[in-house]
């Protein structure tokens, strides 16, 4: 799954998404896909290469800050790689049925 395929099923569920979606106005983070009416926000990460910048110390560190500040800020976060990304579907579905039991 890629992340044209995440854009496709996050089209087939209906749902209100965004994509590059800057959640602190003072900074450049963005999700790569931002699901409103779950305060959630989802990363892929990809690292198909030893050299993807995810893999690097300073690449690393800059991923904590932003999932850090997305946190502190009252965003959810999940994130996947090329490896587990096939789970977004699990977990898409389960904030779909906390909000149909109003648990959001």
């Amino acid at each position: 799954m890629t992340k044209k395929d995440i854009e496709f099923y996050l089209i087939s569920t209906g749902l209100n998404y965004s994509t590059e979606f800057k959640f602190l106005s003072d900074r450049k983070f963005r999700f790569d896909f931002y699901l409103p009416d779950f305060c959630t926000g989802i990363e892929y990460e990809g690292i198909i290469s030893a050299k993807a910048r995810h893999t690097s110390v300073t690449g690393f560190t800059k991923d904590c800050e932003k999932y850090n500040l997305a946190q502190l800020n009252g965003y959810k976060v999940l994130r996947y790689t090329a490896l587990n990304v096939k789970d977004l579907i699990r977990d898409v579905e389960f904030l779909i049925n906390l909000k149909k039991n109003d648990v959001f």
